[in-house]
């Protein structure tokens, strides 16, 4: 009925080609290459390698296009390392373990109409949203708009981003373990900074991209 539909709807609104490509890829079709990187003295874990084809259709398709199916098939590849990282923490700690999401600048999410990481995390299985494994929770805001980091140099991008993370409800945060997730990293400048807010009141912050570009 779905294909049927979706078949209907092509012929009256055309969706963009590589909407449509990434549609027809299976997780068996994505490439996981878990990799930890140090950035400006700490490390972020990533998952996908930005520059596979496959990978950067899927990329592109949730942070451009919106695609739900994408969102979906990066949460289901989320998942399967999330449950074994949070596995081992709640093997030796019985502090909470919450994941949020690296936020866009409010004007940045109204022009866009969505948050693309928080697309992905919205997907993830109910264990990851009631607290059997662990909560989602918003907790960062971006304060200022900044250029897109994209068309910087490393350091620019550094200075950037700098102080425009600020933790907006300390009290759900303090004590627990932190997974901060953003889509996509390059000189892990965003995610370090937005891990800045919290080092001081939780008991541990992991820092996580679904990409590496």
């Amino acid at each position: 009925m779905w294909a049927y539909l979706n078949r209907l709807f092509d012929l009256l609104l055309p969706r963009k080609e590589r909407t449509v490509r990434v549609e027809e890829y299976r997780t068996e079709h994505v490439p996981v290459i878990t990799q930890e990187h140090a950035a400006f003295g700490m490390r972020i874990t990533t998952l996908l390698e930005y520059r596979d084809k496959v990978v950067e259709d899927i990329i592109w398709a949730l942070k451009y296009d919106g695609s739900a199916y994408a969102a979906e098939l990066l949460a289901t590849l989320l998942a399967e390392y999330l449950r074994e990282e949070i596995v081992e923490k709640m093997a030796f700690s019985n502090h909470p373990i919450l994941l949020v999401p690296v936020p866009l600048h409010p004007i940045r999410q109204k022009e866009r109409g969505f948050n693309q990481i928080e697309m992905v995390l919205n997907a993830l299985p109910p264990e990851f949203h009631n607290g059997k494994l662990s909560r989602i929770v918003h907790v960062l805001e971006r304060v200022r708009s900044t250029k897109q980091q994209a068309r910087l140099t490393r350091d620019e991008r550094y200075h950037n981003v700098s102080g425009v993370f600020m933790l907006t409800f300390p009290e759900l945060v303090r004590d627990a373990h932190i997974i901060l997730i953003d889509d996509v990293t390059t000189t892990g400048a965003t995610l370090t900074e937005a891990s800045r807010p919290l080092t001081s009141i939780v008991t541990s912050v992991t820092l996580l991209a679904l990409a590496r570009a």
